[in-house]
């Protein structure tokens, strides 16, 4: 489909001319000049023409400098209402231009204005670049450099005969009466708070006394729900506490390795006051004094295969703050991801990834934010917008850079790159093993938990849920969508198709990776 030239009106110049009539010139008679009737009309002619050159030339001056200001002010009030941040007269970082959308299926509107999006050649485009070389892992030695104090205060090997990752850090008798008062977590969470007064009440009786020192019980997650985000992994989680081998951890979903470590906790507020490795450890208290009871033989059960767990859904996809951090490295590569991190310090993690129909994931992920006038029509034009971004992005750049761009990110309406599972899954392949990473549909986890539920207990090595399998049916579906966001309805038909034909090479590498075609989302 061709795009007609806009054409452009061009000024017309009128040429202004004066007739003059010949006359008899007059003999000058000795010295004196002799001043004619043609002289008098040629000297008030050119008078005449100055002053108008000088008015034309003031009006010519002011138009000008009008224009100008109305261009500016056009330029001003367009890049104010931009929503990003930069300066005044940055351009954005993809500039957007009246076009016509092009797809596989029928013609999809865009209400606010069309863009050029050939979805036929930018599925062949997506194909085409899925096939690149894995990234390459950076060394551990660079890892570590990164932070030292995180890898002094994790050691590398974790204690024999407990199933967590625990150890036993020296505990200073002088941070007992200020216990958990300095952690952020305490500062900015009602819940930190309300378990924090539990755990000061016994954290004496948990310690454990060799000669003149004192140590405490430190852990890590055994397991981690990395993502996505809407796909149900707060159900998942809460499912999860249900079996007694799975314990509490204060929050669920403390976005530390990729955020809270950095003070990077959202986009609009930049980089703020870093979360220490110690405070994120004291989130697992809970569950490291339910093992020492084990250990010490002050408990009933074996406490000993207790495990922990936390389930941010930002680990799989969100390694931003690493643009806002200095680098001597260039290019769209980022230097680390966030599971180089956690393989390094606990390269025996397990890992469990819940996803969902890309297309449906995107409306759900829409309706979660508040915003003003939400509806279908709008979301169409987000999606379209986003699209048109992304494409825009990938005629230059590689696939992975588009995906981690912060720019791109920055600029889209809707969390698009999020549905594209397979770029993630990529990349913590290279550090984990397959064997480490459950993979599971919300869609399947719906239809039937019971059987969705043994598998990700089946992964953790935990046993049957056993008298709480009743338990688990009765309970209602936590963070579900909104009343108010359900009466909106569902997305329209021509949104949805044009979601699933972008999606479409993205789903086929991630089934093919799985060996599962369920993830082809074909029949949903």
């Amino acid at each position: 489909m061709s795009l007609s030239d806009c054409k452009y009106g061009s000024n017309t110049h009128m040429d202004y001319t004066h007739s003059l009539h010949s006359l008899p010139m007059a003999e000058n008679y000795g010295k004196r000049p002799v001043q004619t009737l043609l002289d008098v009309n040629t000297n008030l002619d050119i008078k005449w023409s100055l002053r108008n050159l000088r008015s034309n030339s003031k009006m010519k001056v002011v138009s000008f400098l009008m224009g100008l200001t109305l261009t500016f002010l056009i330029m001003a009030s367009y890049i104010l209402t931009w929503d990003r941040k930069g300066l005044l007269l940055t351009p954005p970082p993809y500039q957007l231009r009246p076009v016509v959308i092009l797809t596989s299926t029928a013609a999809v509107e865009a209400p606010s204005g069309n863009y050029l999006i050939d979805m036929k050649l930018l599925a062949k485009n997506i194909s085409s670049k899925l096939e690149y070389t894995p990234r390459k892992v950076p060394d551990e030695k660079d890892v570590v450099g990164t932070d030292s104090n995180l890898f002094s205060v994790i050691p590398r090997h974790f204690l024999p005969g407990i199933k967590s990752p625990c150890w036993y850090e020296e505990f200073s008798s002088e941070r007992s009466t200020d216990l958990y008062r300095r952690n952020l977590f305490n500062q900015r969470s009602k819940t930190f708070k309300t378990v924090c007064d539990h755990l000061r009440t016994n954290f004496q009786q948990h310690l454990l006394h060799r000669g003149s020192k004192v140590f405490r019980l430190r852990c890590l997650p055994y397991f981690y729900i990395i993502g996505q985000p809407k796909c149900g992994t707060t159900d998942l989680f809460e499912k999860l506490l249900l079996h007694p081998d799975v314990k509490f951890n204060i929050l669920k979903e403390p976005h530390w390795w990729t955020r809270k470590r950095f003070g990077y906790i959202h986009l609009k507020d930049g980089v703020q006051e870093s979360f220490p490795v110690e405070d994120y450890l004291d989130l697992f208290d809970l569950a490291a004094q339910n093992i020492q009871e084990g250990i010490s033989g002050n408990s009933s059960g074996d406490h000993r295969t207790l495990i922990t767990g936390e389930a941010s859904a930002s680990t799989m996809w969100d390694n931003q703050a690493w643009r806002y951090l200095p680098s001597d490295r260039e290019g769209a590569e980022l230097p680390f991801l966030a599971q180089d991190f956690i393989h390094t310090v606990q390269p025996g993690a397990k890992i469990i990834i819940i996803l969902r129909d890309p297309v449906e994931r995107l409306y759900s992920d829409y309706l979660y934010f508040k915003m003003a006038n939400k509806s279908a029509k709008d979301f169409h034009q987000k999606v379209v917008r986003s699209v048109y971004l992304f494409q825009s992005c990938l005629s230059e750049g590689s696939l992975r850079s588009c995906v981690y761009d912060t720019s791109l990110f920055n600029s889209m309406p809707v969390r698009l790159h999020l549905g594209m599972y397979i770029i993630f899954l990529l990349d913590w392949l290279t550090v984990f093993n397959r064997e480490q990473i459950l993979v599971i549909r919300l869609e399947d986890y719906a239809a039937n938990l019971e059987v969705t539920i043994k598998k990700v207990f089946d992964f953790l090595s935990v046993g049957p849920l056993g008298q709480g399998e009743a338990e688990l049916t009765k309970r209602p579906i936590s963070n579900a969508r909104r009343t108010a966001d359900r009466k909106l309805g569902p997305m329209l038909p021509a949104t949805r198709d044009f979601l699933r034909e972008f999606h479409k090479p993205f789903n086929h590498k991630l089934a093919s990776v799985l060996d599962n075609k369920a993830f082809l989302w074909s029949n949903t």
